[in-house]
């Protein structure tokens, strides 16, 4: 008698959370996610064309100039296991509430930042409440809406990302231009988290389901962002400070290599794993992550360094930088607008995710053509189709995991996509930052040799404050850095390649209309498909019987 009443509240929790939110509340909840979102996306768009400038007043260097980069992306991939876990077993809008805090106080260390050591210390805190804002944001929108209804709103998604990419170089930009000065840049994500805070305080009530016998596996998530820490750190320096065969590098190597081999011990043996390993090896997650390390290494890698190409290669100013990484930014917007309106009426998914990796691999290779004299209007149609392929791929390779996962395994398998992209995204930034600094190193050795200049004539000065330099350098380093971004972007090619190869061994996908896996489609359901013009009740039982099959 004392035991039904606990053991019919838990069955109506888990009954509401698995039942569809009607348009309307969706809408009210939403509306605090896409200001998360935002936040989480203007944490580095908004330096991105900044950064050349803010390097150069603390007069870092190239080296440094990535890892301001990959030390956000390196805490944040390393911590959205952990966020994807705790999501599963605790309150998910507290948790979005705890790292909008971290975001916050990460945000306000980074502005007040007196040189490159402690910006890059900064954002690697800032990163903590970056992958719990990224994996979050998923986990709570599959906890409210079905797989076949999400294309529906992932045009909302698409418009928030499109906004944030476009306008985060342009405000940048303005801000670095103007009198406020670069440490606005950081600042200015603040009151817009404080005001996502508040929204989604009043706005959005998920029900809360705890498991018993909660373990975080923190073992697991250390080991994983050791190992991955050792071998970025190796590929900074390698070719530099040590030759690339040589005792450093295998002491590196080495060391990384053993330490993410134990981390994949310790995850086959732990009760509740950061990766689970049951989950990744499912056909459609495990190519899933494939494509997303690809894309996220291309796409990040790639991307982080328009701002130096446009500014130190051809010379714009911050703003100038931001107007110009536009067409990227509006082939986003566009393709994942029209994408997830197409997918919501189609119930399929495969088809878009591989002809996104293809428009993706034509970007890059227009791209891989530019150098510091390239016609605007050519660097302009590359950055246009990569944008497409982004907007075509990057959300809808978590949609296909999340519609192979049953909702208690949600914030796993999600927080497991967003992980490895991310993490594709720090070893791209990585590696890309690495053969761009070699290559500039090696075209100012050769221009200054070719000159007669003497490279001591620099001093002290960063090779990012172009400005500071004598005007007999200022044409070469420009030169330098345009002439080698290229290369970069012929990389990011070939890497996203081996998306596409992923993208075409994906079985096809039906997307169910249930927010959980295997049960009814509820009559919410069935009047979201009906506004939306998607299959009727048969098509949709159909679909629902599909993906439960697959």
């Amino acid at each position: 008698m004392s035991t039904a009443p606990p053991a019919s509240a838990e069955a109506a929790a888990r009954s509401d959370a698995a039942a569809p939110m009607n348009h309307r509340e969706v809408m009210e909840s939403l509306s605090g996610l896409l200001l998360v979102l935002f936040v989480a996306m203007i944490s580095s768009t908004v330096v991105s064309t900044a950064l050349p400038k803010i390097l150069g007043a603390l007069n870092g260097t190239q080296t440094q100039y990535t890892w301001v980069v990959t030390a956000t992306l390196l805490t944040a991939t390393a911590s959205t296991p952990i966020w994807g876990r705790l999501a599963d077993l605790f309150n998910k809008k507290l948790l979005v509430q705890i790292a909008i805090v971290i975001f916050v106080a990460g945000s306000i260390l980074a502005g007040l930042a007196q040189n490159a050591g402690q910006l890059i210390g900064a954002r690697a805190f800032q990163g903590i409440g970056v992958g719990g804002l990224q994996a979050l944001v998923q986990v709570v929108i599959a906890a409210m809406i079905p797989p076949r209804e999400r294309g529906r709103y992932n045009g909302y998604l698409g418009g928030v990302m499109a906004f944030a990419t476009v306008g985060g170089p342009l405000l940048g930009g303005v801000i670095v231009d103007s009198w406020l000065g670069w440490r606005w840049c950081f600042f200015v994500g603040v009151p817009i988290a404080a005001l996502a805070f508040l929204v989604l305080q009043k706005t959005l009530h998920l029900p809360t389901v705890r498991q018993a016998n909660v373990k975080i596996d923190y073992w697991g998530a250390g080991l994983i962002a050791a190992g991955v820490s050792i071998l970025l750190i190796w590929v900074s320096f390698v070719g530099n400070s040590f030759d690339w065969i040589s005792g450093k590098s295998a002491a590196f190597v080495g060391a990384g290599v053993v330490i993410l081999a134990i981390a994949v011990w310790v995850e086959s043996r732990a009760a509740q794993p950061v990766v689970p390993l049951k989950i990744i090896r499912r056909r459609t997650p495990a190519l899933s992550i494939i494509a997303s390390l690809a894309v996220g290494m291309a796409m990040f890698g790639g991307a982080v360094f328009l701002g130096q190409y446009f500014q130190i290669g051809r010379g714009y100013t911050p703003t100038e930088a931001g107007l110009l990484t536009i067409p990227m930014m509006a082939g986003v917007l566009v393709s994942s607008t029209i994408t997830g309106r197409l997918i919501s009426r189609s119930g399929t998914v495969k088809r878009f995710i591989v002809a996104g990796t293809v428009v993706l691999i034509g970007g890059f290779l227009v791209l891989s053509t530019i150098d510091h004299e390239t016609p605007l209007g050519l660097v302009g149609l590359g950055m246009a189709l990569v944008g497409i392929g982004v907007g075509m791929t990057m959300q809808n390779l978590v949609l296909a995991v999340q519609n192979d996962v049953p909702l208690q395994e949600m914030g796993a398998a999600s927080a497991s996509v967003t992980f490895f992209r991310s993490l594709g995204g720090t070893v791209g930034v990585s590696v890309l930052g690495a053969v761009l600094a070699n290559r500039v190193t090696a075209n100012i050795t050769e221009s200054l040799a070719q000159a007669g200049i003497q490279a001591s004539g620099t001093g002290k000065t960063s090779a990012l404050n172009i400005n500071a330099l004598p005007e007999a350098f200022q044409h070469i380093v420009r030169a330098a850095y345009g002439d080698a971004t290229g290369h970069i972007f012929l990389i990011s090619a070939a890497i996203a390649v081996v998306g596409l190869i992923a993208a075409i061994a994906f079985k096809p996908i039906t997307l169910r209309t249930t927010i959980d896996l295997g049960a009814k489609p509820s009559a919410a359901a069935g009047d979201a498909a009906s506004a939306e013009g998607s299959a009727s009740a048969t098509g949709s039982a159909a679909g629902a019987k599909a993906a439960t099959r697959s």
